[in-house]
């Protein structure tokens, strides 16, 4: 593709040098570029993208996109922007041939229940016969390939890459994980979406955003997106920011809203959770029904709604919604039972806030005979905020807690530990066992036939990192190691 062709797609403050070489490829790292590729340099927190422009030419960039004034010479074309990343997002939506604009996307963004709500949309849409991409938090699903997540929105090149080669390969839609970090950073500018979904908002990552409410903010952005009147905006009225978002934000998309609040148009009622599942009676514009969940808790019940939301503005069939919702019966790492030759009730779930902490142990309350162990931790260089409340929601919740590592990244295991147990009043309430595997190990020792055990704050994952070094580590895979 011509240069001047992507430049007609962002708004350029000056461009040097040829605009009509042809464009083959772009990237964001210099150490990826090949011949006749073209290089965004943008800044991160740690390093700044203009640093490796030479580099970058060296390896055969044919033009530069940069927030600063550059004469490149040497027939390479640069173009100066005032946001090298919201130009990086424009040019790989037509470097990709708009393929978002092929496919009816799905936006699901807020704390809690991206990954479960999107595994939902997902299994309603393939059960409809439609072909459904994924991109989220455990893994992108692009056709027949599926490839482990690098993080939970990728950045704009890969993103698009990812949705041309769903549309070759016959997905007629998509369905993603929105972080609030892929909104603040523009890796979702320029796409189209069809529906965008609000879960809830809960403390979680203020080390980036700071206060709350520029955290929901930044979330509220995804349907500033929703800019055509046959859009969908999903929103949980039950969440207080979920009522500011429908209050505050003007869009001509139609708002669905769902929830047991009585104004919810998808309303849940007289829901009740045992050992086979969450069972509830749904109102919607598309019929009313009964709903068994082998999936718990009423956090799940907020999920499927969210799905059912979805899936009714895309056309589906309620009834055929309702079947296949009952036939989930795992999403990876979110309330996930491990089987074991003993039988005991031991929960793997992702949950690392406050809340949905809170959400998974009030649930397994409901089906525990026995005791309710805990054992969890909190991530390093991340919000510490939100530590001690996950502290007080593990003593207030369950019987009996063991305090570990989580992911310590660059700090001390101990200084992250001695800030959750602060949330506690009673020595006798927990232990600390720094060593994750011999937490587990300890945890599991201690269960009797009717206590149920939440290994909670890795879910899905399958290592662990310490200072920079990232090991093999999979709660689930240690609990089947165990038996």
């Amino acid at each position: 593709m011509k240069l001047r062709k992507l430049l007609k797609s962002m708004d350029v403050l000056e461009l040097t040098g040829p605009d009509n070489v042809k464009v083959k490829g772009m990237a964001y790292d210099s150490r990826q570029v090949k011949e006749g590729w073209l290089f965004v340099a943008v800044s991160g927190h740690q390093i700044d993208g203009s640093e490796f422009i030479t580099q970058a030419v060296s390896n055969g960039a044919v033009a530069v996109v940069s927030e600063s004034s550059l004469n490149m010479g040497s027939g390479v074309a640069h173009i100066q922007v005032s946001c090298a990343r919201k130009a990086m997002a424009e040019i790989a939506h037509v470097l990709h041939g708009k393929s978002s604009k092929r496919l009816s996307v799905v936006g699901v963004t807020g704390t809690n229940g991206k990954t479960t709500t999107t595994y939902m949309i997902r299994d309603l849409l393939r059960d409809a016969g439609r072909r459904p991409g994924l991109l989220g938090t455990v893994a992108y699903e692009v056709g027949e390939r599926v490839i482990p997540a690098s993080r939970t929105t990728p950045e704009a090149p890969e993103i698009h890459s990812m949705f041309e080669q769903m549309s070759e390969a016959g997905c007629d839609s998509v369905v993603m994980e929105v972080s609030s970090h892929a909104l603040e950073l523009q890796r979702v500018h320029t796409i189209d979406y069809d529906v965008a979904v609000f879960t809830n908002l809960t403390q979680d990552h203020l080390d980036y955003h700071k206060d709350m409410e520029t955290y929901f903010d930044v979330k509220a952005r995804l349907f500033e997106q929703l800019k055509k009147t046959d859009r969908s905006a999903v929103i949980n009225i039950d969440d207080p920011w979920g009522r500011k978002l429908i209050g505050d934000k003007e869009t001509k998309a139609e708002i669905i809203t769902y929830g047991f609040n009585e104004q919810a148009i998808v309303r849940a009622y007289a829901a009740t959770i045992d050992a086979a599942g969450t069972h509830f009676k749904i109102d919607t514009p598309w019929g009313s029904a009964d709903v068994n969940l082998q999936l718990l808790g009423r956090f799940n019940v907020h999920n499927a709604l969210a799905a059912l939301a979805v899936g009714g503005s895309l056309g589906l069939d309620l009834k055929a919604m309702v079947k296949t919702l009952g036939k989930i019966a795992t999403v990876p790492g979110r309330l996930e039972l491990v089987k074991n030759r003993k039988h005991r009730k031991i929960f793997v779930d992702y949950a690392h806030t406050d809340d949905a902490l809170k959400n998974v142990l009030t649930t397994l309350r409901e089906i525990c005979k026995g005791r309710l162990l805990v054992t969890f931790g909190c991530g390093g260089n991340r919000d510490q905020g939100k530590r001690i409340k996950m502290g007080r929601v593990a003593a207030e919740l369950a019987d009996y807690s063991i305090v570990t590592s989580d992911n310590p990244r660059k700090e001390e295991p101990a200084a992250i530990v001695s800030d959750i147990v602060k949330g506690y009043e009673n020595q006798d309430q927990f232990e600390v066992v720094l060593d994750r595997r011999e937490a587990i190990e300890k945890a599991v020792a201690m269960m009797g036939r009717k206590d149920v055990l939440l290994i909670a704050g890795k879910g899905h994952e399958t290592y662990q990192e310490f200072d920079g070094i990232v090991i093999p580590f999979d709660d689930r895979e240690i609990v089947k190691e165990l038996f």
